[in-house]
């Protein structure tokens, strides 16, 4: 520690008491700095566990977050599903209501209570096919008949692929093709009657292009193939498929309808023109005719209101009939008898639309309502009436009954060899 002279003598006294004081003062700083780097340590461990404590209750916090996210991503995916179903029945619900309203509207709209009696005998066919079955209806006003239903087994599409699918598919295109043939040979007993159809149209529904390849296909008879007046696909099969065709058919069975009405009348026309004597209007030459058997076709305005009334002679003790228009019904002259000036007495009372509508079927008719909605049905209105019919065999001209037009209103003489040259 001490040091030495350089030529071996003892340090001086006064150098080494200051060295030592030196080391002393040295070590004391040394102690002071260790005391304070131990003091900064404890400072560094406190802080340091704070930290951990911090971060571990923020990762326990984030994972508790974590959890609450998951459970809500949950609910709301529960929640998205609920909504979906909900929108589905809603949407189903509007369809329900369009149609239950579109009925409404039908009935509430203005009709006589004789209209409501009145049978549609437009009738049309319904084919729903589809890979589980086929099924056969038909429309007819508003009533819904299911004539023929079956279910089918069709082999599925081989999923591996390769020589497989090569090897199986010649078997599914004839399995497919015998399912479409056996639905076109029931179309043909479901929907002709000796030799004739029995619809004014049809429509072809289904889904995995069963029904268009039915359509194309050739299986179909071409006297039914020429009455299809529309295709539909459809989401369903069966009973619910038949009804949802219905449904997405309606305008255009309306239009078929339509077309249909202004082909009558204008056949009739076509009869009247050609002096065919093939026709009978006015409404005492149409219920002679009725009564007779010879009427064949018998057509009616829908709005037709006049009155069918049993008269008794209250001196003879005759009965005869009288068909009034409702601005006649009150004119007592009605009810006197032109020869004898006796009293008539009235028996029954009903409109001619609802006797016609009863009776039709039992002389051998058909009843075909049509409406003033086309240019044709408005001139068969104006011009005839309103009731007339295709007879079976050639009658001779009828006189036409131009007083029932007079009292109606009309300002014009009907001539029926004018009216003839003007078709």
């Amino acid at each position: 520690m001490f040091q030495k002279c350089r030529y071996g003598q003892a340090p001086n006294a006064n150098d080494a008491v200051q060295q030592l004081q030196q080391l002393q003062v040295d070590h004391a700083a040394l102690q002071e700095l260790n005391a304070a780097l131990q003091e900064v340590n404890v400072q560094l461990m406190g802080a340091w566990g704070t930290a951990q404590a911090i971060l571990a209750a923020r990762s326990a916090r984030i994972s508790e977050q974590g959890a609450v996210i998951a459970q809500l991503s949950a609910t709301v995916s529960t929640q998205a599903a609920v909504i979906a179903e909900h929108d589905a029945s809603i949407r189903m619900l509007q369809q329900e209501l369009a149609a239950v309203r579109a009925e409404m509207a039908h009935l509430c709209a203005p009709k006589s209570s004789v209209q409501l009696l009145v049978a549609d005998d437009t009738k049309f066919g319904i084919i729903v096919v589809d890979g589980n079955g086929a099924l056969f209806g038909t429309l007819q006003g508003n009533t819904r008949c299911i004539l023929v239903q079956f279910t089918v087994d069709l082999p599925k599409n081989h999923g591996r692929g390769g020589q497989l699918t090569l090897l199986f598919a010649p078997h599914l295109v004839k399995k497919r093709h015998d399912y479409l043939r056996k639905v076109a040979e029931t179309a043909v007993t479901c929907f002709i009657t000796n030799e004739q159809v029995s619809v004014a149209g049809l429509v072809l529904a289904g889904s995995a292009d069963f029904y268009t390849e039915l359509a194309q296909s050739g299986f179909l008879a071409q006297r039914l193939e020429a009455k299809i007046v529309n295709t539909v696909n459809i989401s369903y099969g069966d009973e619910q498929g038949f009804n949802q065709a219905i449904e997405l058919s309606a305008d255009c069975l309306a239009r078929a309808k339509f077309v249909l009405e202004k082909k009558l009348i204008g056949k009739f026309f076509d009869e009247v023109s050609q002096k065919t004597g093939k026709v009978c209007f006015g409404v005492d030459e149409t219920v002679q005719r009725l009564e007779s058997g010879t009427v064949e076709t018998l057509i009616c305005w829908e709005n037709l209101d006049i009155m069918r009334y049993v008269l008794r002679n209250t001196s003879t003790g005759e009965k005869q009939i009288a068909y009034l228009p409702p601005n006649q019904t009150n004119d007592k002259s009605n009810l006197t008898d032109k020869d004898t000036g006796a009293e008539l007495e009235e028996e029954e009372k009903m409109a001619l639309l609802k006797w016609l509508a009863n009776e039709y079927k039992n002389f051998g008719a058909t009843l075909e309502m049509v409406t003033d909605k086309s240019p044709e049905g408005s001139q068969f209105v104006r011009e005839f009436g309103g009731i007339g019919g295709m007879v079976r065999c050639k009658v001779e001209p009828p006189h036409f009954d131009t007083s029932l037009l007079e009292d109606q209103g009309s300002e014009h003489d009907f001539d029926l060899d004018a009216y003839i040259d003007s078709i």
